[in-house]
């Protein structure tokens, strides 16, 4: 899958992805983002999250992505 064929990318809001793409979130938790009902998860974006988890921010575009797909 190219990167523009994407649902989701890293600017996306972490609540907009829970929110609209459901099937993400037990990935999200899966991968210590346990912040996903917080407050920071309504401004934080995917690569900010990805970068404060100090996670690969392309393999979990992708793997979300991957998931949606299904």
């Amino acid at each position: 899958m190219d990167i523009e064929e994407y649902v989701v990318n890293g600017d996306d809001l972490i609540s907009e992805v829970v929110n609209l793409y459901p099937e993400a979130e037990e990935f999200l938790t899966e991968l210590g983002m346990h912040c996903i009902g917080c407050e920071s998860a309504q401004f934080e974006s995917v690569q900010d999250a990805c970068r404060v988890h100090g996670l690969d921010t392309a393999k979990v575009i992708a793997e979300i992505n991957r998931r949606i797909m299904q």
